[in-house]
């Protein structure tokens, strides 16, 4: 299989000294501060919008196999981790959909964070919510 090697667009800030284990049940506010170099990319990034976020779990142990069954903390069953949202995974890799409160220059000021403060951003996206093709009638 391939390897690939990510750059961070940019980190999170926040000042929060405890953040939600997820984006769905956070109030927790912050900003994503994107390098200079990125600026233009947050063009049409408005406030109310929700966007993706795709981050390093860069404060999670190297993967190990014990890790492939998981006990998630809300659930008594042991699940695989495929189907949970762990932080401990092959590839650190998270995603959080966070609310825009205000974009200036290359800040964005969001809510919903789940990650922590200096979190490395890989990308962010628009949100699109799922419609099924009943859903479009």
């Amino acid at each position: 299989m391939d390897e690939y090697n990510f750059k961070p667009i940019g980190y999170v800030r926040t000042y929060s000294e405890a953040v939600p284990r997820h984006w769905t049940v956070s109030e927790v506010e912050g900003e994503i501060v994107i390098e200079p170099e990125y600026i233009d990319g947050l063009k049409d990034i408005n406030p109310t919008d929700k966007i993706v976020v795709i981050f390093v779990f860069h404060k999670s142990p190297p993967f190990t196999k014990d890790k492939l069954i998981q006990k998630p903390p809300h659930l008594e069953e042991r699940k695989g981790v495929f189907s949970t949202c762990s932080p401990h995974r092959p590839n650190p890799i998270g995603l959080s959909v966070v609310d825009v409160l205000e974009v200036k220059e290359n800040v964005i000021k969001v809510k919903r964070l789940d990650m922590f403060d200096g979190t490395p951003v890989l990308d962010i996206k628009p949100y699109i919510e799922y419609k099924s093709s009943e859903d479009k009638r």
